[in-house]
């Protein structure tokens, strides 16, 4: 690697020696950076604002250090962009919605208090699906997100904006939210590795909510070392966070190169079956092949209830979210109507305003969910079916030590294909939503492309605290993908 090559296809782990080694600072780092950002940006539109002062304010920071021989950490100095709902202290925070477009967040979230005390530039916040709601990155209030590989089609949602921002050259790393899979579909459709860690693992202090029992922040990356580097920044108890497990984090990236053999691994039945594109279903067989090249076992695996996993996730996260958004009414902070003649009519017409069709949507499915008379068919019975699928998965984990499927049945759709179909575009959570459901830690790793030329990615899920092998595992079959691909633009 030389720092000649194109600084926006570089990865933090080749950043980091050209920056230890001085060959390159921070500085010229975060010029390259945003004059990549100034290049692409208006085509991609994956971006809400930028946070230069920020920025720069710690890129000096990290020539100092390196200037007087200071000892740093992995990522300090390796441009960050976060998803759009992630406090920064005194930086909008809207979660892509109408409803907080000029809220200014009075505190850091955990993860940003970690990045920036591991000298982390922040270079701008993230474009999403409004409050996280949404598959395609369609949904935003703002503007929707575009495919670096293809500006026809969609990027993936909920964090399409932190995915495009890393495959196109935006930034090195980023962070997203997974609720259902909105970290690994954008990874799966932008041809970048994204990982959903252990719910409790990175603390969601700070995380604008959608689902809590759902939602796990996690990194983007342009490779699984990438991605160990940031997890290992990003995680770690946190007494802000009753939900924050309190254990030992693994140096992530210090275990990456463990031999696998005898590793047994199982693909799951239910999602390598019919409706599966064939050139998916294609490039995850050929990884089998070369997790069994590594001396793997693989053998089929069956979670009987997969085939439940939609209806019990949407009842879950709609009611999840009803709850959460109730606070959104006008009155403390966020959009307020003009001119309301009582409290009911601001409450009304200030929500109105504010939330998009699709959180409109989901508050009032959530609502019925949970509503007299209907709390135990619905609510109740989906809670009961959770807990059949995390046993589905404890039983897995008896006879293997990893599960694989594809990140999604499909490659990326057309922009718009499916905006009046809600129900068609719930259904590409299919192979990621179990993972959310159980509570348990699953990565996206770019495997091939399809006959169009668009990424397709393999899902790797992992035992509860199992990033350390699991990461490992995606990082030997990474080595013999050797997925050098990149969208042309």
């Amino acid at each position: 690697m030389t720092v000649g090559s194109e600084i926006s296809n570089l990865t933090a782990g080749e950043l980091k020696k050209a920056l230890f080694k001085k060959e390159i600072s921070a500085k010229e780092i975060l010029d390259n950076t945003y004059k990549r950002i100034d290049q692409v940006e208006d085509k991609i539109q994956a971006l809400n604002c930028l946070t230069k002062e920020l920025a720069y304010k710690t890129a000096k920071k990290v020539d100092e250090k390196i200037k007087n021989g200071e000892k740093l950490s992995p990522l300090a100095g390796i441009p960050m962009i976060m998803k759009d709902n992630i406090c920064i202290k005194d930086t909008k925070t809207t979660a892509s919605s109408k409803i907080l477009e000029n809220f200014v967040s009075p505190y850091d979230a955990t993860v940003s208090k970690k990045l920036k005390d591991n000298l982390v530039p922040i270079v701008a916040k993230a474009n999403l699906d409004e409050f996280a709601m949404g598959s395609s990155n369609e949904n935003s209030a703002f503007k929707a997100v575009k495919n670096p590989w293809n500006l026809n089609k969609v990027p993936g949602g909920s964090s399409g904006g932190s995915g495009a921002a890393v495959a196109s050259g935006e930034s090195t790393v980023s962070l997203g939210s997974d609720t259902g899979g909105s970290i690994r579909l954008p990874a799966s459709y932008c041809g970048v590795v994204g990982m959903k860690p252990t719910y409790g693992r990175v603390s969601r202090f700070g995380l604008l909510a959608f689902a809590s029992s759902l939602d796990q922040i996690g990194p983007f990356g342009r490779c699984v070392e990438d991605v160990a580097l940031t997890l290992q920044a990003i995680s770690g108890y946190d007494p802000s966070d009753s939900t924050s497990l309190n254990k030992e984090v693994p140096d992530y990236s210090a275990n990456l190169n463990k031999d696998i053999s005898g590793m047994k691994i199982g693909f799951i039945s239910e999602l390598l079956s019919n409706g599966v594109q064939p050139e998916v279903k294609e490039s995850v067989e050929n990884a089998i092949k070369l997790y069994e090249n590594l001396g793997a076992k693989v053998e089929e695996v069956s979670i009987p209830h997969n085939k439940y996993a939609i209806a019990t996730y949407y009842i879950l996260a709609m009611s999840e979210a009803s709850s959460n958004l109730a606070r959104y009414d006008g009155v403390k902070y966020g959009h307020r109507t003009d001119n309301p003649q009582n409290a009911i009519e601001m409450y009304t017409n200030s929500r109105e305003e504010g939330f998009g069709e699709e959180v409109k949507r989901r508050i009032m499915i959530g609502t019925y969910s949970l509503s007299s008379g209907y709390y135990d068919a619905y609510y109740k019975k989906a809670q009961q079916v959770r807990r059949l699928i995390q046993e589905d998965f404890d039983k897995a984990w008896n006879n293997f030590d990893l599960l694989i499927s594809p990140t999604c049945p499909n490659t990326a759709f057309d922009l718009n294909s499916k905006t009046e179909d809600p129900l068609s575009m719930y259904l590409m959570d299919i192979c990621t939503i179990t993972a959310n459901l159980a509570g348990v830690p699953a990565l996206s790793l770019p495997c091939g492309l399809d006959n169009d030329g668009m990424p397709i990615g393999l899902q790797i899920i992992g035992p509860a605290l199992g990033e350390e092998s699991l990461l490992n595992a995606a990082y030997k079959l990474e080595q013999e993908i050797n997925f050098d691909k990149k969208p042309n633009i």
